[in-house]
């Protein structure tokens, strides 16, 4: 079977990173046993965005290889230590792309200009560690939050 060298089709399957966990971490020191809660937030996942290069003309790369996936973003650590977040991905197509849902055949855009974007799939937030939720009422909270796909 022949290798295609011109596509102007191409279904491709995307998936955004999703957002790491918030941490429940307690401070702890020799001489104070109980520090108050000193956990991170979670890092946001990573996008997954279409950019217009004048220098492509044909989708081969997508054909070849159709699937696609963003960065999870990194969890909170103690010592309010944030996480990373996802790496997003820059996906370079060709001018005059015009891009649909797969599913319901909806459009999503068009980029015709060279350095035009769309934003296919957007990342995960990434949740909230017990350092957040301090309060002058409320010193030590136990809870923490999950990061969203």
């Amino acid at each position: 079977m022949a290798i295609p060298s011109f596509v102007d089709r191409a279904r491709l399957t995307v998936s955004a990173g999703n957002g790491g966990h918030g941490c429940a971490s307690i401070h702890r020191e020799k001489f104070k046993p109980l520090g108050g809660p000193d956990g991170g937030n979670g890092g946001d996942g990573g996008s997954v965005i279409l950019r217009v290069d004048p220098g492509l003309t044909t989708l081969v790369d997508y054909h070849r290889q159709s699937q696609r996936k963003a960065a999870n973003g990194q969890p909170g650590m103690g010592d309010y230590r944030n996480g990373a977040r996802g790496e997003d991905i820059i996906l370079p197509v060709p001018p005059g792309t015009i891009v649909r849902d797969a599913d319901s055949k909806e459009l999503l855009g068009e980029v015709m200009d060279d350095g035009d974007t769309i934003l296919v799939a957007k990342g995960g937030r990434g949740g909230k560690g017990n350092a957040f939720f301090v309060t002058p009422t409320h010193q030590s909270p136990r809870e923490w939050q999950p990061g969203e796909e």
